[in-house]
């Protein structure tokens, strides 16, 4: 699995750094054995030098006894003290090796740990990653999706809306021409009722005519007349029956046999629907 690139830039800082700093390492650790070699060698002189102090002379001369006589040997002892310091001291720095190997040793476990957790979580983070981009792609094809939808309905409402103004359009001259026809039927009845009303007047005048006409032959009638004159006046009667008959054809009124007006002849008051 390819790490991160902020892993691995970190990794290779703290290896640069490492290089830089034990760059100097091996001079370091020659150094620090000379000195303690040094160190060492001087015990060992100031040992000897103790020694031969403290070496006692020999009775017939004024030299030192020489090693291989039956006495101690101071130098010996001293040399012998000397080597057991050293192997003391090479026993502590081999315990303080081994000491330092275990730590190390327990710190490269925990580092190999947190090595494992890193690499879990980036392998969780990368799935995530993975899945946030698939769900990414996801939304981007829904939201594509959305946009053509919503550009269709935006065409269609487009559509709609010419729909609506040229139904409008037509409806406004729908409504125009109503008026109009309205405006002519009004007019249309205001003819046709005038026509009525005049009609119904000339026929009230008609009738009004036919009853002045008539009560002056009923007065003429009720007038007493004498014997002599009877044939003259039935005569005459006849003669203004026979002009009044002319009138009433001319008028286009009628009459039953006795004399009273039929029910054509009365008078007409129509209302304004006829």
């Amino acid at each position: 699995m390819a790490e991160p690139s902020w892993q691995e830039t970190l990794r290779l800082r703290l290896a640069e750094r490492n290089a830089r700093e034990s760059s100097y390492a091996p001079v370091i650790e020659q150094y620090r054995r000379l000195a303690q070699q040094t160190k060492l060698l001087k015990e060992r002189n100031a040992s000897l030098l103790r020694a031969m102090g403290s070496a006692r002379p020999n009775p017939s001369s004024s030299t030192v006894f020489v090693p291989g006589t039956g006495e101690d040997n101071p130098v010996r002892a001293a040399y012998i003290a000397s080597l057991e310091s050293q192997i003391s001291s090479l026993r502590d720095e081999l315990a303080t090796v081994y000491k330092t190997q275990g730590q190390n040793a327990q710190r490269l476990l925990a580092m190999n740990e947190t090595l494992r957790e890193k690499e879990e979580l980036s392998r969780l983070d990368s799935e995530n990653l993975r899945k946030s981009r698939d769900e990414i792609a996801i939304l981007r094809k829904k939201v594509e999706q959305h946009s053509e939808l919503m550009a269709e309905k935006d065409r269609t409402a487009q559509i709609l809306h010419d729909e609506i103004n040229t139904l409008q359009l037509e409806l406004s001259q729908i409504e125009e021409r109503n008026q109009t026809l309205t405006k002519d039927n009004a007019k249309l009845l205001q003819r046709w009722l005038d026509a009525k009303q005049a009609e119904v007047n000339r026929m009230n005048e008609a009738n009004q005519f036919y009853e002045d006409m008539h009560s002056r032959r009923q007065a003429a009638l009720d007038k007493p007349a004498t014997n002599g004159d009877e044939k003259a006046d039935s005569s005459s009667i006849n003669t203004s029956g026979s002009g009044n008959g002319e009138e009433r054809r001319e008028t286009g009124a009628t009459t039953t046999t006795d004399g009273t007006p039929s029910h054509a002849e009365t008078d007409v008051n129509l209302t304004p629907n006829g």
